[in-house]
């Protein structure tokens, strides 16, 4: 039998779909992070430092969060946990580790948090949308038994495929930030953040309904839990942010203005 997750095979190497739909998504989010910090004056090598920071600890952190959320299995196969071409791993924790290494960067580098963050959204989830499909090949992430006219043939039965409905999700939250970006009238720093946070939570709860394969948190949805929780936080970042009409001042570090010395003209 054919193994799907596979793409090819050379030697005793082996390449499989979920990888190549990862890799896809951290090109394209490079791609349009690097674009977008052009525009508003940021040294791309930041953003280059950035992304190799964020993919490593990123990875290590939808790891780690999804072997955390499913302990009482991996507590029993530990060699189960390093296999991460197999799937697990919790886009909640990639995205939390990736914000925390772009605080600590930008507070080393004292650059703005807020102008570097609404940079990288839009390409984070855009990749999100590309990653999606790593789902599909390893045949996971899918919903219920269904009829619906789209429902797609996985794991035995039709069912609702839950990672075309975020992948489609994504791509629109995409267009719509950079939309946003480059319309949005008296747009503030963080806004695109705090707009990324409540878009992308907002499908995840509805998709997440649809799910078999959730990881709970007791008797609720983790994911659903988290994406409340993430909505609520992007309503309060915009009302601080056009409320208050400034970025909260203890995550922004900006570099100081050097002005140049204005020559006193001598009194005659």
């Amino acid at each position: 039998m054919v193994d799907s997750s596979i793409a090819f095979q050379i030697g005793i190497f082996t390449v499989r779909w979920y990888a190549i739909c990862i890799c896809l998504g951290i090109i394209a989010a490079l791609i349009v992070a690097s674009y977008l910090a052009k525009k508003a004056g940021i040294d791309q090598d930041h953003i280059l430092n950035l992304a190799i920071l964020a993919v490593i600890f990123g990875i290590l952190g939808a790891r780690l969060y999804y072997v955390l959320f499913n302990w009482a299995y991996y507590s029993q196969n530990w060699g189960q946990i390093f296999k991460i071409w197999q799937g697990g791993l919790a886009i909640h924790g990639a995205i939390i580790a990736g914000i925390l290494i772009a605080y600590v960067y930008c507070k080393k580098k004292k650059l703005s948090f807020w102008q570097l963050i609404d940079c990288l959204m839009p390409g984070l989830i855009l990749a999100q949308g590309f990653g999606r499909w790593g789902n599909y090949f390893n045949q996971e992430a899918y919903g219920y038994p269904t009829d619906l006219p789209w429902a797609m043939y996985i794991d035995g039965a039709y069912r609702h495929p839950t990672f075309l409905y975020e992948s489609v999700w994504d791509i629109a939250g995409f267009i719509v930030l950079i939309w946003l970006g480059s319309k949005f009238l008296k747009r503030r720093e963080g806004d695109i953040f705090a707009i990324y946070l409540i878009f992308y939570s907002l499908g995840r709860v509805v998709v997440e309904s649809f799910r078999t394969d959730s990881l709970m948190l007791g008797p609720l949805r983790q994911a659903q839990v988290i994406s409340i929780a993430a909505i609520i936080l992007g309503v309060v970042l915009l009302c601080w942010f056009h409320y208050h009409k400034q970025p909260l001042a203890n995550l922004t570090q900006t570099s100081p203005v050097v002005k140049p010395k204005q020559n006193k003209k001598k009194k005659k």
